[in-house]
């Protein structure tokens, strides 16, 4: 393990490097209480520190809550725990015979051996089920990854290597590597490799992705690791790691994030309505039946043994949720509307309406059942009937809501507008937000930009939040304490 190389931190050291490691885990979202800390500390000191693999399960077995949490555990734990230190391949692997550290040659040399780790064994039974261009046996899948760690390790040395801030410094950079390697350009070599032992076009396309995207990773990974070297792994951690998948910004989400918060919508969802259910069954109980609980105390000579309650009558809220679907906004509209609709039973009734500078309605397409990929995709593609001139206008928005859709709102029904308030300084029509505000039973704004950038360029949160209360809503986390206090 790391601990025994020159450089690695010594058992004196190691109680700062584990306080350290838990502050980065904290930094980046993950709830780490002082007395998982200390558990996590009990489980280390049992193990032998040269299984390096034992140890990360120890620790994630104290410090993990939540699948979701593990991708970032596991990056910030390779910063503050490496596998090896320094270059970790030897100096004559990185040159070639003239000593060109990144000829032609070598870097032809790289690509055929990484095209050919990136391929699944050949001896994989085709029968076997699973995901496209997975080894079939245990131990070949070990070995393909420890493959892949190799060449993303050359990699980076070969290609990777930048001037440093500091004189006699070297920095590392992931991107010049990838942008070298290209491994994107191996796609349609792999995807050709799988169809030929019987994968569909479909399959074998994602397979293919999935294999460079794990690539890619190891490559980042890499990067990250030897710039540690030069500097604290916490700000190293605080600057490249990204946050837990339910604490990412939806509008800094990239596409394999995105799809992570699409899998991850079901369990919230069904999370939040049993939340939802308990707390709904602790106050079924209404006000205090004073003539029933005399009565029934006279068999008890008059003391009150057993309280009798009036029934609560129970409220359920119509809700109408207006969304823009514009530019960065609309995965965080989308994801909002899916889990609105997913807790539908939660409401009365439910209304989803899109708008850019045209109102749509689409709540047809939120139907019991649909799997969450085809509803999203089927709200982006219809994200055209919300757009006439393409540009977002909440104003023109709000007066076409309050002209066709009016009999939506009543005093029963909820108003929610999911937007960024940006108005590309058109005409903001506060005075229709305000009618369409005064006509519902309550009113909420979800702004999934930070609070410092309200007011900020052509953003009209200020104004809109002066007619509706504004809220914030940049992640997965935000959206469900909103709308478990919605519901």
């Amino acid at each position: 393990m790391a601990a025994a190389e020159p450089g690695a931190p010594t058992p004196s050291g190691l109680l700062d490097r584990h306080v350290a490691f838990l502050d980065a885990l904290r930094a980046a979202g993950m709830p780490v209480s002082l007395s998982e800390g200390l558990d996590a500390i009990d489980a280390v000191s049992a193990l032998s520190w040269d299984d390096r693999e034992t140890v990360r399960t120890a620790y994630a077995a104290t410090l993990v809550k939540r699948q979701l949490q593990r991708p970032t555990f596991d990056a910030t734990f390779d910063l503050f725990f490496p596998r090896l230190l320094g270059e970790g391949v030897a100096t004559e692997e990185l040159a070639d015979e003239h000593g060109i550290r990144d000829s032609a040659t070598a870097l032809e040399d790289l690509r055929e051996r990484l095209a050919e780790a990136l391929l699944p064994p050949s001896e994989q039974p085709e029968e076997r089920p699973g995901k496209p261009g997975e080894p079939g046996e245990p131990g070949q899948q070990d070995g393909q990854a420890e493959s892949l760690q190799q060449l993303a390790t050359e990699a980076v040395g070969r290609f990777g290597q930048m001037p440093g801030r500091a004189p006699g410094r070297s920095g590392w950079s992931a991107y010049n590597t990838l942008r070298r390697v290209a491994p994107g350009e191996l796609a349609e070599q792999l995807a050709a490799a799988l169809r030929a032992r019987g994968r569909t076009d479909e399959e074998a396309r994602a397979g293919a992705a999935r294999r460079i995207a794990e690539f890619s990773a190891l490559v980042e990974a890499d990067a990250r690791r030897r710039i540690a070297v030069d500097r604290p792994p916490g700000e190293i951690a605080r600057i490249t790691l990204r946050p837990t998948i339910d604490r990412l910004d939806f509008t800094s989400a990239r596409k394999a994030d995105l799809e992570e918060m699409r899998r991850q919508l079901y369990p919230l969802s069904r999370r939040l309505a049993s939340r939802l259910t308990k707390e709904q069954h602790a106050r079924r109980r209404g006000p205090l039946d004073f003539r029933r609980t005399v009565r029934a105390s006279i068999s008890t000579g008059g003391v009150p043994l057993t309280t009798h309650h009036r029934p609560k009558r129970p409220h359920r809220t119509e809700l109408v949720v207006l969304c823009d679907v514009s530019g960065s906004v609309a995965s965080f509209a989308q994801f909002t509307l899916m889990l609105v609709f997913a807790l539908r039973e939660q409401f009365s009734k439910v209304r989803a309406f899109t708008f850019v500078d045209e109102v749509h309605e689409v709540t047809d397409v939120f139907n019991p059942g649909a799997d969450p990929g085809e509803v999203m995709a089927q709200v982006a593609a219809r994200a055209q009937h919300a757009a006439r001139f393409g540009r977002t206008n909440y104003g023109q928005a709000f007066s076409l809501f309050a002209q066709r859709h009016a009999d939506a709102l009543g005093p029963k029904a909820s108003l929610l507008v999911l937007g960024d308030a940006r108005s590309n300084y058109s005409d903001l029509g506060e005075g229709h937000l305000r009618e369409l505000v005064a006509a519902c039973r309550n009113a909420w704004w979800l702004n999934p930009e930070h609070p410092r950038q309200w007011g900020a360029g052509d953003s009209a949160a200020p104004v809109y939040g002066s007619i509706v209360p504004m809220v914030e809503c940049r992640n997965l986390v935000q959206l469900e304490q909103f709308v478990h206090d919605l519901v």
